[in-house]
């Protein structure tokens, strides 16, 4: 199957597709990230380009949620114009032809704009111990199913520190996909 990860630069999704046994590449504005297993797979550009030419039969996306997320609805009047070009983004990535698309994105304001999650989960139920509400926005796929419900759940994204670390910002750091969560797309949908 070919698989494009779009608005990946960490390669997590990706590498778990590669694993199984798929033709899988990301794409995002940012270069990949160096410790990817398979960098050469990352296509560093405008995401709406791979569809010219490239045919695809999943797509995962990762869009930006930065105007979306509903821990910034206290900025959300003074940002609407950002705000409407970001679901504008998200739902010209659901309106793709592609057979089968999972988009992710925080609880926020997809849920208005566009619709409401197919499914809500957490990486506590694929074996990390934080707390991290990510939705899913699906087409022709099914709910993803937990993979390993842990205990001692905490918040992680809030407690991230602010400033570049390891060559990341924050927003970046936040913004990779739990290896479990990946690891499940992988085998559920693969």
């Amino acid at each position: 199957m070919r698989v494009l990860v779009a608005c990946e630069f960490s390669g997590i999704v990706r590498d778990a597709f590669i694993r199984h046994g798929h033709i899988a590449y990301s794409c995002d504005l940012l270069p990949d990230l160096p410790n990817g297993e398979c960098s050469q797979a990352h296509l560093q550009g405008d995401v709406f380009t791979w569809f010219d030419f490239l045919r695809w039969d999943m797509m995962i996306a990762h869009p930006p949620c930065t105007y979306l997320s509903v821990s910034g609805a206290r900025w959300w009047a003074e940002r609407q114009v950002q705000q409407q070009l970001a679901a504008a983004f998200f739902i010209d990535l659901a309106n793709l032809p592609v057979e089968r698309i999972a988009i992710e994105n925080p609880i926020g304001a997809m849920s208005r704009l566009y619709r409401k999650p197919d499914q809500i989960i957490q990486p506590w139920q694929f074996g990390h111990g934080e707390t991290k509400a990510t939705c899913l926005w699906l087409k022709n796929l099914p709910l993803l199913t937990p993979t390993n419900e842990v205990a001692g759940r905490q918040g992680r994204c809030w407690k991230e520190s602010p400033g570049v670390i390891n060559g990341l910002t924050r927003q970046q750091r936040r913004s990779i996909t739990y290896q479990g969560i990946a690891d499940a797309m992988a085998e559920q949908w693969g």
